[in-house]
């Protein structure tokens, strides 16, 4: 999922000050799964603002994804209300709703961190830079191009003490563990491998499905 924190109140109302009338939209996947822009810290948010300013106008809503049309569009007959859009969703959704709104300045709540999977119950770590090109296969399951500091795709680099890179003492090699892991699965004879040039993505992405879009016409 992608992750994301939310801004400093004092940004948050430098940016809506404005305006007298908000609307406040959160996403309902991501960010209410990392607790940054659902329902409960949609209602928070709008507490805090309306507690600065009294005679401000916020509005709620929240969305199940704002990166998809389908959902965004749900929105179109409140948000000529507004002079605004406070969005609660990641650098993707802000984006989305202010290519379909353009005439309302659609403003980011939060500060998009990355990719990333819950290691327990209010941590989160970044396994995955979508770099474009997985080479998971031959790794174990392990991504050196976001767990090893130096991004390496070519083996350890030597520096690393007692399985912890020497970047920093709390983070283990990304390469020892891969080592491990593909000692555990028995394919260590990728490490002998000279390794793939790696095929880069070039920004900003785009995929088309045809099927898909054959599919939707019909």
């Amino acid at each position: 999922m992608i992750i994301a924190e939310q801004k400093p109140l004092a940004e948050i109302q430098d940016m809506v000050a404005p305006h007298r009338k908000v609307l406040l939209v959160g996403c309902g996947t991501c960010m209410t799964f990392c607790s940054s822009g659902g329902p409960e810290q949609v209602n928070k948010l709008a507490d805090a603002l309306l507690s600065e300013n009294k005679d401000m106008i916020v509005d709620k809503s929240t969305i199940p994804r704002q990166c998809a049309m389908k959902f965004i569009d749900r929105l179109e007959k409140k948000v000529g209300d507004y002079e605004s859009i406070l969005s609660m969703a990641c650098g993707n959704g802000v984006q989305a709703m202010a290519g379909r709104f353009p005439d309302k300045p659609v403003l980011p709540a939060l500060n998009t961190q990355f990719i990333g999977v819950e290691k327990e119950p209010g941590v989160w770590t970044e396994n995955c830079t979508a770099c474009g090109d997985c080479i998971l296969w031959r790794t174990g399951g392990i991504c050196p191009v976001t767990r090893c500091a130096k991004s390496l795709l070519n083996g350890a680099c030597g520096g690393a003490s007692e399985g912890k890179c020497e970047v920093s003492k709390d983070r283990p090699c990304a390469w020892q563990e891969i080592y491990h892991a593909l000692k555990r699965l028995n394919m260590l004879h990728y490490l002998k491998e000279k390794p793939q040039v790696k095929d880069w993505p070039i920004h900003p992405g785009r995929i088309v499905r045809e099927d898909l879009r054959e599919v939707a016409a019909t």
